[in-house]
């Protein structure tokens, strides 16, 4: 909580939003000819602040690329040494740069978070839907996105006989604080 503090005294005309690592999951799912893969990922840090006069947003949520995992060690061992390079690209990295939609007091809705998702060391602009629900001392956020792996340069795992989807479907659901600096 200390960390919230102090990120509301920083941005005191901002909501700040913190995403608690241990109540956020992070789903990956990627089709095949012969079945679906799921695996997770683990965030690092999430902490987004958002400017409800302008739109305006920074901040960043971090994915600790190294903690993706499927349940097939071989599988996995390939996806973080040959697709995610997880040794020379430890994170995944949000940065979001505007949203489009007010973050109600209490209640739900659905935001619009465009920012910069840097995979394996690049940019990449994208617009991820955003639904929150706020309640008195908590926010809950889910979203569903996908990331085209294939058009952003990273390696096809498609073997001679296992074909993959060229793009990753992830959703990700995180329980946080939020609070109105001094806009309330």
């Amino acid at each position: 909580m200390n960390l919230f503090l102090a990120l509301v005294s920083l941005f005191a005309g901002d909501t700040v939003l913190v995403l608690e690592p241990s109540a956020t999951e992070v789903h990956w799912t990627l089709e095949t000819v012969l079945h679906t893969v799921h695996g997770t990922f683990q965030l690092k840090s999430g902490i987004v602040h958002f400017d409800p006069a302008t739109g305006k947003a920074s901040g960043r949520l971090v994915v600790n690329a190294a903690s993706g995992e499927s349940g097939n060690e071989s599988r996995d061992a390939r996806m973080h040494k040959s697709i995610l390079e997880s040794a020379r690209f430890p994170d995944i990295v949000f940065t979001p740069d505007h949203e489009d939609g007010a973050i109600p007091a209490q209640g739900s809705t659905t935001i619009q978070v465009h920012g910069t998702f840097q995979l394996r060391g690049v940019d990449h602009e994208l617009t991820i839907p955003v639904q929150i629900a706020v309640d008195p001392g908590q926010v809950s956020a889910s979203a569903r996105f996908v990331v085209p792996y294939i058009r952003w340069g990273l390696k096809n795992p498609s073997t001679f006989v296992l074909r993959v989807s060229d793009h990753v479907d992830i959703e990700l659901h995180s329980v946080g604080h939020i609070s109105n600096g001094g806009s309330r």
